[in-house]
């Protein structure tokens, strides 16, 4: 069952997101060669703490960490390590907190130096294919909608849409209704309503769609050992339109990027 949100209760499920967005920035100044996933997950949650905030993803499904690390062709869920990032790699660092009784949780996938330039366009796309996702979540469109344009944006580049794991309702829990895949027919699925919180997040593959899981019984990586990029928003509806709760602001901040890909999504003034 679809649980709507007053205006009252999405404003606190935007604190809890800007507090993700923040942790994301934080980390965005910390990595780079050398440093290992566990590290950064330390940081997390004592960045996560100091803001008043606990962190989401600890403790959750038994889930041993704050963050969940995917290098490489991990896709998502990848356990933090001591092993040291290298350059050329990515991570995506999936987190998630929780305040005031409402979650966050979102992700971005992060280059360290100079990496493949087949890479670097996988992970373009997939970030422009969370925004053509959030552009279908609009009053009156369904889940099949938001699954249509992702899939269709990313397999016209030749990239492989995940099937196995998809975006979810959020609120008082971390995985509430609807289920959110990146792939979908128009017109299907949940209809969209008034105050409906979800996460979308595209993970997309450079080769094949396919997947699995590896031994530590959290980790998913492509089946061919190819790239993986995930990108991931919490997203409002409100006025019939999609208002984006978290951003990848203080990311781009850290990182020096001038980007206004948000400010369609924004019916009132992000202040940093």
């Amino acid at each position: 069952m679809i649980k709507v949100k007053t205006l009252e209760e999405i404003e606190l499920m935007r604190e809890s997101a800007l507090i993700v967005s923040k942790t994301l920035g934080m980390l965005a100044t910390e990595l780079k060669p050398g440093v290992t996933t566990n590290q950064l997950d330390k940081l997390a949650e004592t960045f996560i703490r100091d803001h008043g905030a606990e962190p989401g993803f600890l403790g959750l499904y038994g889930c041993p960490s704050t963050l969940l690390t995917s290098v490489n062709e991990a896709v998502v869920h990848g356990l933090p390590t001591d092993k040291p990032l290298e350059e050329g790699d990515i991570v995506s660092i999936d987190c998630g907190t929780l305040k005031n009784g409402f979650y966050g949780d979102h992700a971005y996938t992060f280059e360290l130096g100079e990496v493949a330039p087949e890479t670097k366009k996988l992970l373009e796309i997939t970030k422009q294919s969370l925004y053509e996702g959030i552009r279908a979540f609009t009053n009156g469109n369904r889940v099949g909608d938001v699954g249509f344009a992702i899939q269709n944006f990313c397999e016209a580049e030749g990239y492989g849409v995940v099937r196995e794991l998809v975006g979810h309702g959020l609120g008082k829990k971390m995985h509430e209704d609807p289920e959110m895949p990146n792939y979908g027919r128009r017109g299907r699925g949940k209809k969209f309503v008034e105050g409906m919180v979800v996460a979308i997040e595209p993970m997309i593959n450079l080769g094949t769609h396919r997947v699995k899981q590896l031994k530590d019984g959290w980790t998913i990586v492509t089946a061919d050992g190819k790239p993986s990029a995930h990108f991931e928003h919490d997203v409002a509806l409100i006025n019939g339109k999609p208002e984006i709760l978290s951003t990848f602001a203080y990311i781009y901040e850290a990182l020096g990027i001038a980007s206004d890909e948000e400010k369609e999504f924004r019916q009132q003034d992000l202040v940093l």
